[in-house]
């Protein structure tokens, strides 16, 4: 994503990369250092293998799809905002990526407290 952002920068006129490979390449940044932290937090859960698993792929796979959204954007190049006129399913995806990322971060939370600190 850096390589092809840098490349879309030095095409551009105004030296910019399309919004959505902007937001494409932070958010494989933030997500990659996200996931060093959720790992931090299944090793130190008091909960059975399969429950880690579970919340911990729960937000994984939300974090890939996400980046992976990002960039199908940034490649058809259509928007710069999918909300202004949402394709069907987006509800329904935001609130499934709602319930993945805060509930398996609260699964992993409430393992480690119950491993760590009780």
């Amino acid at each position: 994503l850096g390589v092809w952002k840098y490349r879309q920068i030095l095409a551009s006129p105004d030296h910019a990369a399309h919004p959505y490979l902007d937001i494409a390449h932070r958010a494989a940044l933030l997500y990659s250092f996200a996931l060093l932290l959720v790992a931090v937090f299944v090793q130190l859960s008091a909960f059975s293998s399969l429950v880690n698993l579970l919340a911990a792929a729960a937000m994984a796979l939300f974090f890939f799809a996400s980046v992976a959204n990002y960039s199908i954007q940034a490649r058809l190049a259509r928007t710069d905002n999918v909300f202004r006129e949402p394709p069907p399913g987006t509800s329904a995806y935001m609130i499934a990526l709602i319930v993945a990322e805060i509930g398996g971060w609260l699964v992993l939370l409430a393992g480690f407290l119950q491993g760590q600190v009780l």
